[in-house]
C-alpha cells in the first residue's frame, strides 16, 4: 500500500522514496591472551543524540565497487587500512517513514555485510572525517557489544547473529632434531606477529599445495634456521584447533594438521634465524632439561612424547 502524508486541503501525498546502497565490515580481533574487540564507530550527534555504535563503513558512490567502498569509509572513520573478504551478507530494512536529512522519507535501506580485519601494525583508531556522521572509531569489547552493554545499531546484531570466523585448515611439516652431544632439541621462538607470540615450537611450517611433505620441512627448515636437514621417518600427526587473530590480522578459526618427522642436520650446525619480520624471531638448541622453564606449543610436547614411545619400543 502507498504510503502518504496529508497535504495542504488535508488531501495525501505520497512521501519522497529514498533507497541507499552501503557497504560495511565486520571486523573483530583476538590475540592468544586477549579478550576479542570489534572495531565500531559512534553515530555523531548531527545522526542520533544518543549513544550509537555501528559498522564501519557506509554509502556506495555511483559506480563504486563494494569493496572498494569498505575500504574507503574504513579509513575515513577510523583512519586504518583494511583488507576486506570476498564473501558477503546482504540486509534489507524497509522504513516507510523515516526522518531523512530533515524531512520524512519512505525509505528503504539495503547493506552489503563483509568481514574485514586490519594489520598487526595498525594505528590506534582515528576518525579522519571532519563533522560528519562518525564521531568517534574504537575497539570494543565484543562481549559487550553482544550482550548489549555497549548501546548498538541493529545492524550491529543482525551482523554478529550471522557472523562466523573464517574457517582456515592448513597441513604443516615440522622436524624434530635432536643434539646428542648434549641433549639438545632445536626450537624456534614465534615472533610478534604470529599466533601464541614469544612461545617455542618445531621449526617447520606449511605445506604449499602441490609440494611434497618432506621437501616443505627441508626449505622451512632452511628459512627458519638457515640449515639443511635430513628428514626421517613421521614420528607423530597431531593437530589443534583455535580461534584467534591470524598473522594477517584476519580473526580466523584454524585448524592446523602437523606431520612430525624426525630429522637430523651437520655435526656442529649453528642455526640463526635468515627470513627477516617473519614469525620467527628466534633459533636455539635448547638443552632438554631447560625444556618445563620454557612456553612450548603442544606440538613440541606432542614430538617429545612420540619419541619417548618410540625409543621405550626398541
Amino acid at each position: 500500500m502507498a504510503t502518504r502524508n496529508r497535504g495542504r486541503g488535508g488531501r495525501r501525498r505520497k512521501l519522497p522514496k529514498v533507497q541507499r546502497v552501503g557497504a560495511y565490515a565486520v571486523i573483530i580481533r583476538a590475540g592468544a591472551t586477549a579478550e576479542p574487540e570489534i572495531l565500531l564507530s559512534r553515530l555523531s550527534e548531527k545522526v542520533t543524540p544518543e549513544e550509537r555504535w555501528t559498522l564501519p563503513g557506509g554509502g556506495i558512490d555511483h559506480g563504486e565497487d563494494p569493496r572498494d567502498a569498505v575500504v574507503r569509509e574504513v579509513y575515513e572513520e577510523a583512519g586504518v587500512p583494511v583488507e576486506v573478504g570476498v564473501e558477503a551478507r546482504v540486509y534489507s530494512v524497509h522504513q516507510a517513514k523515516a526522518w531523512r536529512l530533515g524531512r520524512r522519507v519512505n525509505s528503504h535501506a539495503i547493506r552489503i555485510v563483509y568481514d574485514g580485519w586490519v594489520p598487526h601494525d595498525a594505528p590506534e583508531p582515528q576518525t579522519m572525517e571532519i563533522d560528519g556522521s562518525t564521531a568517534e572509531a574504537a575497539w570494543l569489547p565484543l562481549a559487550a557489544v553482544t550482550s548489549g552493554e555497549i548501546p548498538t545499531s541493529p545492524l550491529v546484531t543482525d551482523a554478529l547473529e550471522m557472523h562466523r570466523p573464517t574457517r582456515l585448515q592448513r597441513l604443516a611439516a615440522y622436524a624434530f632434531i635432536m643434539r646428542p652431544s648434549d641433549d639438545a632439541v632445536l626450537l624456534t621462538r614465534i615472533s610478534s606477529i604470529g599466533y601464541h607470540a614469544g612461545s617455542w615450537t618445531l621449526p617447520g611450517g606449511g605445506v604449499d599445495f602441490g609440494e611434497q611433505p618432506r621437501e616443505a620441512l627441508v626449505r622451512e627448515v632452511a628459512e627458519e634456521c638457515g640449515l639443511t636437514c635430513e628428514v626421517g621417518a613421521v614420528l607423530d600427526v597431531h593437530d589443534v584447533n583455535i580461534v584467534g587473530t591470524a598473522p594477517s590480522g584476519r580473526h580466523e578459526e584454524f585448524h592446523g594438521v602437523h606431520l612430525i618427522f624426525s630429522a637430523t642436520v651437520p655435526d656442529g650446525a649453528e642455526p640463526q634465524v635468515v627470513e627477516q619480520d617473519g614469525t620467527t624471531d628466534a633459533v636455539r638448541w635448547i638443552p632438554r632439561s631447560d625444556l618445563p622453564n620454557l612456553p612450548l606449543l603442544d606440538v613440541v610436547q606432542a614430538a617429545l612424547a612420540a619419541e619417548k614411545s618410540e625409543s621405550g619400543a626398541e
